[in-house]
């Protein structure tokens, strides 16, 4: 009987004893779960926060570059108004850069509000790039046309310069072609009985002949034939200081004035000059003009 009561009692205690084993183990169980999730919880919340905290840099890296971006877009361009648009994104950009910077790296929810509003800042940039590379293109494409225009009308100018001095040329080859030419000068000195002498003190008149040959290019009508006898000593045999005629882009003396029907066909002129002044011996020259060119010369000489 004893024995009996001693073995239940044992048992009893060995009951409790598993009893008191089971909590104790299960107690440790919890607490470990418990430090494992809270370890585990600390862990992620730092693995979040370093996370938070290279996405914040990276963030601000992009605001910093966009705020960049739009003074280098406002160097692109000329226009007024948008550049006052550009500035003022450049300016909201730089605003949120700020705040950003402000932020915690635990503010999780502030953090994606900024990240957000880059997303905004990312689009409204892309619009004003694709914006002004198209206003670019088309001010590169007007520049290109104009300097084409400007190409075209150099060319022209230099054609045109080249046609008009052409044309002066050709003028000038005309011209030249429709001068008289007065050929075949000879003179006559003859005294008061009209017979040929070379002696200067009984020549009473002087008489120079050419010919003006054929021409079809000059015009014809009438003429005025203009001869200068130059004396010796180059001085002009004249009536009159008055007897003047325009040459060049001046006026010179003449000593005899004639008047002839030129018809473009050859044609022989005569003109006489009456002895009244003491001349000299020596070589005389003889010069021919007519509309405003010389067409001949010629000399003699009397002893």
């Amino acid at each position: 009987m004893l024995y009996f009561c001693a073995k239940r009692k044992t048992d009893r205690e060995m009951n409790k004893n598993k009893s008191l084993i089971t909590v104790i183990v299960i107690l440790a169980v919890i607490v470990a779960g418990v430090s494992f999730f809270a370890f585990n919880q600390t862990q992620k919340n730092k693995e979040m926060t370093e996370l938070f905290a290279i996405e914040k840099q990276e963030m601000e890296n992009e605001y910093s570059n966009f705020a960049t971006q739009y003074d280098e877009l406002q160097i692109q361009i000329n226009n007024d108004s948008l550049r006052e648009k550009l500035e003022s994104e450049k300016l909201k950009t730089q605003r949120l850069l700020e705040e950003l910077r402000q932020v915690k790296t635990s503010d999780a929810a502030e953090i994606m509000r900024l990240k957000k509003e880059l997303k905004t800042v990312r689009a409204v940039l892309r619009t004003y790039v694709i914006q002004i590379d198209s206003l670019n293109r088309l001010n590169a494409a007007l520049k290109q046309e104009n300097e084409e225009v400007k190409n075209k009308y150099s060319a022209a100018t230099v054609q045109i310069t080249n046609l008009s001095q052409e044309k002066e040329t050709l003028h000038q080859k005309v011209s030249l072609a429709a001068q008289l030419d007065a050929t075949n000068v000879t003179v006559q000195t003859q005294n008061k009985r009209g017979r040929n002498t070379s002696r200067v003190k009984n020549v009473k008149k002087i008489a120079v002949t050419f010919t003006i040959v054929k021409n079809i290019t000059a015009e014809t009508g009438n003429k005025t034939i203009y001869v200068r006898i130059a004396k010796p000593d180059n001085s002009i045999l004249t009536k009159s200081d008055a007897n003047r005629f325009k040459y060049e882009d001046r006026e010179i003396g003449y000593s005899i004035k004639k008047y002839i029907e030129y018809t473009g066909e050859e044609q022989t002129v005569t003109v006489y000059w009456d002895v009244e002044e003491f001349l000299p011996a020596g070589e005389y020259h003889i010069y021919i003009f007519a509309d405003g060119n010389m067409i001949g010369q010629g000399a003699f000489s009397m002893k």
